[in-house]
This record gives C-alpha cells, structure tokens and sequence, in this order.
C-alpha cells in the first residue's frame, strides 16, 4: 500500500512538473491536428483553424473572465501581435497538412522552436544539432520524384516560422497578463484575423451545429488544454529549454498520423525526422 502510495505521488509530482505539463500539451495538440486534418472534407483547413481558435477562446474566456481595464494599450498590443502568430500559424500548419503528411508538417514547422533555441546558446557543440537540422530539411527537400508537395513544404516552414514568434511572445504575454487571460484574449484575436479567409473559403458552412461540434473537440484537443499548459511551462522554464523540451513534437506527429489517418512514411522521411528531433534533444542537453 504505501508503494502504491509513494508511486501515485510520484506520478502527481511529474505530471504537476513543467515536463509532465509539455508531455500532456504534445500528446493533445498532435491529437487534436489528427481531428483537423479529418474535417478537411467537409471545411477548408483555413476554416478548421478559424473554428479551433474562435472555439478555444470562447471556453476560455468564460473560465479566466478576463479583466479588461486592467492592461494598457501597449499591453493589448503585445496581445494583438500574439493572436496574429497564432492565427497565422494555426492555418498555415493546416494548410500544409493538407499537402503532406502530419508527422513531416510538423517535423518541418518545428525548425522554427529549434532555431529559438540555437539562437539562445553559445556553445560550440550546437553546431552538431545545426548541421543535423539541416540534413533533416535536406531530406525533406521536394526534389523531382519527390513524394512532398513543395507547397505543403513552404506552408509548414512558414508555420515554423510563425511557431519561433509565438514562443518568444507567449513568454512576455505570460508575465503580463494574469493566469490565462492573456491567452484566451489572444486565441480571439487569432480568430479575426483569420475570419474573412475562413469565410471566403467555407462560407456559414462553418457554423453549422455538427461542424461546431467537431470543432470544439478540435479547439479543445489543439488549443485550450496544450496552451494552457504551455503557458503554465513557460512561467517555470527558460525559452530556450521549453523550446528544446518539446523535441517528441514530430515523433509524436508521425505516430498518430500513421495510427489515426493512415499516413505511411518513406524511410527517407522517418530519417529526416529523426535528426530533427535529435537536434533538438541535443540542444537541450547540458555540457
């Protein structure tokens, strides 16, 4: 009994730690960018993301209450530039996975944390994990004959991009704002940006009752909970080691993609991945 004991507190005290926060977020987003990609049949994936931010806002919204008059203009600035990475990031991951499959979108979008973190370090060994990042991208290369998409390719990167921007502005948007206010005022902000393409593309099909549905789980799955514990993560850890932690993002990716969408690899893409994500292992280990 008292093994059991020493064990589930054990569990509590990981799960309750910044890791065990980044572990649950992976594990949620990639499920939820799973779920996404199945409702590109019936809306367009710029439409999906409209859904999961709007979505994810509202529930957040209505637990944080934010305080509104609290924060000054530059406050809501820094809030405004937040929404506009995570709305652009959010369709350009999307749209990219609708041209590729979700582990190689991912592998490709995570070159953008990775780059944080070698930017953050000055030490002669992370010149190994460059080199090793840049023969992933090489092998992800659309070259004639290519199984990618070049489309899909640019729209990840670009996702990737987008993803360096988020990290660095969630840090101050953690300090600034209380609890998750800051992020469920952002995840709205997001949502603007990208109705007027969502609209365009889908039209009110985006709001009917079983599409809403669906996108909640999405919203709940891909945003609110990963975010959340991303935010809590970063509160407690440097930018660079939450941008190196999150090394099993693509892993995990490609495993749901193959069990839940049916998306097989060449091994040319599983060796691609895997430098990434050794790359950013190493990175995040200490000399």
């Amino acid at each position: 009994m008292q093994e059991a004991m020493t064990l589930s507190a054990a569990l509590k005290s990981r799960f309750q730690s910044p890791l065990g926060f980044l572990l649950l977020a992976i594990l949620s987003v990639q499920l939820g960018s799973a779920l996404a990609k199945g409702l590109f049949v019936y809306v367009s994936p710029v439409g999906v993301a409209f859904l999961r931010l709007a979505l994810a806002s509202a529930v957040l919204l209505m637990v944080t209450r934010p305080r509104w008059r609290e924060y000054s203009w530059s406050d809501y600035r820094l809030l405004g530039l937040f929404g506009l990475s995570m709305g652009a990031m959010n369709s350009l991951l999307y749209s990219a996975i609708a041209y590729i499959p979700l582990g190689v979108a991912v592998t490709l979008e995570f070159l953008g944390p990775l780059a944080v973190a070698l930017a953050h370090s000055r030490r002669a060994l992370d010149g190994l994990w460059v080199a090793l990042a840049a023969g992933g991208i090489l092998l992800l290369t659309p070259l004639p004959g290519s199984d990618l998409d070049p489309l899909g390719v640019v729209l990840a990167l670009g996702a990737g991009g987008c993803w360096a921007a988020y990290i660095l502005l969630s840090a101050r948007v953690g300090k600034t704002f209380q609890g998750s206010e800051g992020l469920a005022m952002a995840l709205g902000a997001g949502a603007l940006v990208v109705l007027p393409l969502a609209l365009a593309q889908s039209g009110l099909q985006l709001f009917s009752p079983p599409l809403l549905g669906l996108g909640l789980g999405v919203a709940m799955l891909a945003s609110a909970l990963p975010y959340s514990l991303e935010m809590a993560a970063l509160r407690r850890l440097p930018i660079k080691v939450f941008g190196v932690l999150m090394s099993l993002e693509p892993a995990m990716a490609s495993f749901l993609g193959l069990i839940l969408l049916g998306e097989q690899l060449s091994p040319q893409m599983i060796a691609a991945i895997a430098l990434v994500s050794i790359a950013a292992a190493g990175s995040a280990a200490k000399p």
